[in-house]
């Protein structure tokens, strides 16, 4: 058996979880589901996921549903400490991010893109504002450290890297925000960093 990735490849929440595959240097086959003829909302898909959505991940007959979940089963499981600090302080510092990801970053720049690329019916001037907030303040947080926690990189920054990255598909522009530029760079650097195709949508249509 192998490591099985279920997920789309215009997926943000898909994209996290196959980078952090890569960043492991874990052989994973990659399956991609139909959402537009919607095989997530099949049985065969729901028996693994009931909420219907992608990533979710097969490891060897372990079913991980949930993009930040995947992120420290993987890290746990594979990442020898290296992904996911142990410390108390040092996890809880990178379940803020965590949280940060399923909240501010899914509301904001995720969402704008969402409006763009799949024309979802998000109002674009509140999601855009949602996104300049998060921005403000992550600008703010990398001023003093070079990743979200500190001076490595975590799941943190791999929940949090691929909807940043992609903002402008949003017409997000991250061009009032150096350090969070520089942040995303010092990801793309990593070995192993497989990025997410671009959507010619927003500002680089």
């Amino acid at each position: 058996m192998a490591i099985k990735l279920y997920g789309f490849p215009l997926s943000g929440h898909s994209h996290r979880a196959e980078l952090m595959l890569s960043l492991l240097k874990l052989n994973a086959e990659i399956i991609r589901v139909d959402l537009a003829n919607g095989a997530h909302k099949k049985a065969d898909f729901l028996a693994m996921n009931t909420f219907g959505q992608v990533p979710v991940l097969d490891d060897n007959g372990t079913i991980i549903a949930d993009s930040n979940a995947i992120l420290e089963y993987l890290a746990r499981r594979y990442g020898n400490g290296q992904w996911l600090p142990r410390d108390p302080a040092g996890e809880a510092a990178v379940q803020r991010w965590l949280s940060v990801a399923a909240g501010l970053v899914a509301f904001g720049p995720a969402a704008a893109r969402l409006v763009t690329v799949f024309g979802a019916k998000f109002n674009p001037d509140e999601v855009i504002t949602r996104a300049h907030g998060l921005l403000k303040v992550m600008e703010l947080e990398l001023s003093s450290k070079p990743f979200l926690t500190g001076q490595q990189a975590t799941i943190a920054d791999i929940a949090n890297y691929t909807y940043v990255a992609h903002a402008p598909e949003g017409n997000v522009s991250l061009q009032a925000y150096p350090n969070v530029r520089a942040w995303l760079q010092r990801i793309e650097t990593l070995p192993g960093f497989v990025g997410m195709q671009k959507t010619a949508a927003g500002l680089v249509a």
